[in-house]
This record gives structure tokens, sequence and C-alpha cells, in this order.
């Protein structure tokens, strides 16, 4: 399992790269949006109010999905 990971690894290293590579030649107008957690708070930054707040509901459905069994276990 741990070598699938590496490749799976290596291998999107690559496709960004090439991703990068791609972005740098159009030259076109650049909207990036970026989200995380500060312990259980989701947090998100970006230029694009459409893309920060698409990041900020993924951040928050995963939130839940990852909060979402410790209560059942409570119950």
């Amino acid at each position: 399992m741990p070598n699938v990971l590496v490749l799976s690894g290596i291998v999107l290293l690559f496709i960004a790269i090439i991703l990068i590579i791609f972005g740098t030649i159009s030259r076109g107008e650049i909207k990036w949006a970026v989200g995380g957690f500060i312990g259980p708070i989701p947090f998100g930054f970006g230029n694009d109010p459409r893309l920060l707040w698409t990041v900020i509901l993924i951040s928050v459905m995963l939130l839940l999905i990852f909060i979402l069994p410790l209560f059942k276990q409570l119950i």
C-alpha cells in the first residue's frame, strides 16, 4: 500500500507541474482560492468570491463528514 501512495503522489506532482506550465503559457486571468482548517474551524481566502464560497462549502462538508461519526458514537 505505501508504494501505491508514493506512486500516486509522484503522479500528482507531475500533473501539477504540467498544469503550472500550461497556465503560464496561456496568460489568462488567474482565479484562486485556498481553504483549510484551524482546529475545527474551516477558513478560506482567495481572489474570486465564487471560488472562495465553493472552498468554504467543501471545507464545511468535510468537517461534517469527520464530526458526525463522533456524535454517532456518543449516542
